[in-house]
């Protein structure tokens, strides 16, 4: 029952990270010591489908493909689901307008949050041949790159068509199982994050169908090179994602105008200050308590590629 509940609240902290622009579920899964099983686990269970259909490399079969979904850990990936659905949901209602209402404040918590979490990939690095020179200057052009990306001026679309909806939904959930890259903050974009959030308040059930498919098929497609990434180059994508995680923090700097421009404090520097510790404090002790009780089995995999 601990573990049921310790991992629904691992779900829940990846579906509140969703409804903030800026910040990755695949930053929580990470930090919170799930984010290798998951990946693992999602390009399992797509290969049973395309065992199941019969779209899988070489010989399979329909007891090959059963074999495969009974092996996925259900234990993690249910509640994981579960909490993520739940933190969505109310995190569109309650998140969505605290982020409007108080845009400084938020921002330094989810600052402090990400900017500690960094510790988790770069620490990673140096288990798995550490920071050449050349790797730190991978990990700058990820850094650069993203930074570069979150800068871009809000897009806005008002009624999408489907289609659209589709495209941008396939597009936008590599984001969730990449951290450092944001899927709210890329749908905010390209104009699709006020419809969509729109959308769950909204129950509007074609759109969020719509939406679930091309999520379903963008996952498919790229889960599965992310898991080789991780199996064979390890070194290297964990630079990267720590690249990734540093340039996302431009999109969560509390000061910033209405075309993203990066601003110099002014006001609620306090509570904003207090609030970046938090965050930062918060990861800093789930890190400390992973330390004390033992890598996760999923670290221990990616240390010995």
């Amino acid at each position: 029952m601990l573990k049921f509940i310790t991992n629904l609240g691992r779900g829940a902290l990846m579906g509140s990270a969703e409804v903030v622009p800026g910040v990755s579920g695949g930053t929580l899964a990470l930090i919170v010591g799930i984010y290798q099983m998951l990946i693992n686990s999602i390009a399992d269970l797509v290969l049973s489908v395309r065992q199941l259909v019969g779209l899988a490399p070489g010989k399979a079969s329909t007891k090959t493909a059963v074999s495969t979904f009974k092996s996925l850990p259900w234990r993690l990936l249910i509640p994981v689901a579960i909490g993520m659905g739940a933190a969505v949901i109310l995190g569109a209602k309650l998140i969505e307008p605290l982020l409007d209402e108080q845009p400084i404040a938020m921002k330094a918590l989810f600052f402090g949050l990400v900017i500690a979490g960094t510790y988790v990939p770069a620490h990673m690095v140096t288990k798995v041949g550490g920071w050449s020179s050349s790797f730190v200057l991978l990990g700058l052009i990820s850094a650069v790159f993203v930074f570069f990306l979150t800068g871009l001026p809000q897009g806005n679309v008002a009624d999408p068509s489907l289609i659209v909806v589709f495209f941008w939904a396939s597009i936008a959930i590599c984001a969730l199982v990449l951290p450092g890259v944001s899927g709210s903050f890329l749908l905010l974009t390209v104009g699709m994050y006020d419809p969509t959030i729109a959308a769950v308040n909204d129950r509007n059930f074609t759109y969020l169908i719509v939406f679930a498919l091309g999520a379903i098929l963008g996952l498919a497609i790229f889960v599965s090179l992310l898991k080789w990434l991780l199996e064979n180059r390890a070194r290297v994508t964990l630079v990267i994602i720590t690249g990734l995680m540093l340039g996302s923090l431009r999109a969560l700097w509390p000061w910033q105008g209405p075309e993203r421009e990066l601003l110099a404090p002014t006001d609620q520097i306090g509570i904003a200050l207090l609030l970046f510790i938090a965050g930062a404090a918060f990861v800093t002790i789930l890190l400390a308590l992973e330390r004390k009780f033992g890598e996760t089995e999923e670290q221990k995999d990616l240390l010995e590629t």
